[in-house]
């Protein structure tokens, strides 16, 4: 359909990859973009501020594309549709996630690994993300979100949420086992509701009080910031820190899997092979996701209802945001809502 009259859009960039104290965003007009085949023009309602949001910002992951507005968990309304976007509307709510575009042809989109396509491209990285007015979104990567939730709520189940539901299954968890958690941030307080609810037991290790709090008030076994009380049958690391890669490995008991859940991590120091691996230990990473992974975590979180603990920021205090993240200020999520 035609494009309406549009204002030009705010949008947040990544000016000058830095430490997020050097204030490596700025705020900027742009002319709004109108959509081609296939896309969707969205008013950005609310957009969930990832700890990759951060590690693009500060330089730890090469940027894509100069002066990228970051954002991945977008919540916006359909104001134009681009010629052949199929299944939506104007006026629908759609949410915009990490993975924009993938080629279809190779032989990891044939065989339902899309996640691993070479040509992959990334909303916040490859395109201009959610920390704006508008975005635009491929249809055929543009979620349904379950009635009933918050455009603040519904924002960080588009990665925090997603992400956490691929680990938790690459973290082979047998039924009734015992989950540590390594980090307790937007990810891991979504990711261990669901596994509690799925009849695990879990144990969180983080330093902070308040995440401490959180996880026993949603159900965590235990929550500290020493070993768990107990072998672990898996684990999944959410902390961008790899000296905790043999901490976690050493937790585990015989046959237990270790999920990396991060797109970023510091260097894993050396591993000793009868301390960390022998007996059937296993390490894994975790690279994006696939459509198929969002779609199946949003049926079950519609199903569950998951607490969300949001912080929320004005979408024009998008730095103040990361700094906060960057510091550990936040328990919980943090979400950035459009004025």
């Amino acid at each position: 359909m035609a494009s309406p009259s549009l204002a030009a859009t705010s949008a947040w960039v990544v000016e000058h990859p830095g430490r997020i104290t050097s204030a490596p965003l700025r705020l900027v007009e742009r002319e709004t973009p109108a959509p081609g085949p296939g896309e969707l023009l969205l008013r950005v309602r609310t957009c969930g501020v990832c700890r990759t949001d951060l590690h693009l910002a500060e330089g730890d992951l090469p940027p894509h594309k100069p002066r990228c507005t970051p954002g991945h968990e977008v919540v916006g309304e359909v104001i134009v549709t681009g010629p052949d976007a199929e299944d939506f509307r104007v006026g629908d709510r759609a949410g915009a996630a990490w993975l924009a575009e993938t080629c279809g042809q190779c032989r990891y989109c044939r065989s339902a690994r899309e996640n691993l396509c070479p040509d992959s491209r990334y909303t916040g990285w490859d395109i201009h993300g959610g920390y704006a007015d508008h975005v635009l979104v491929d249809a055929r990567f543009a979620y349904r979100l379950p009635e009933g939730w918050s455009d603040e709520d519904a924002a960080p189940l588009l990665c925090a949420g997603i992400i956490g539901y691929r680990a938790l299954e690459r973290a082979d968890l047998p039924p009734g086992g015992r989950l540590g958690i390594y980090g307790f941030g937007a990810s891991a307080h979504l990711t261990a509701q669901l596994a509690i609810a799925r009849g695990a037991e879990v144990h969180v290790v983080t330093r902070s009080q308040g995440a401490q709090r959180l996880a026993l008030e949603l159900g965590a076994t235990s929550a500290g910031a020493d070993t768990p009380p107990e072998p672990l049958d898996a684990a999944i690391l959410f902390a961008p820190a790899g000296s905790l890669v043999p901490v976690a490995l050493a937790a585990l008991d015989r046959g237990g899997t270790l999920a990396i859940a991060g797109i970023h991590l510091s260097t894993i120091p050396p591993l000793d092979y009868d301390r960390h691996l022998f007996q059937e230990r296993t390490v894994r990473s975790v690279t994006a996701n696939t459509r198929e992974d969002g779609r199946a975590f949003l049926a079950e979180a519609a199903r569950l209802r998951p607490t969300v603990r949001v912080t929320r920021y004005p979408m024009r205090r998008a730095d103040r945001a990361l700094e906060d993240l960057a510091a550990g200020r936040i328990t919980g999520v943090a979400v950035l809502v459009t004025d």
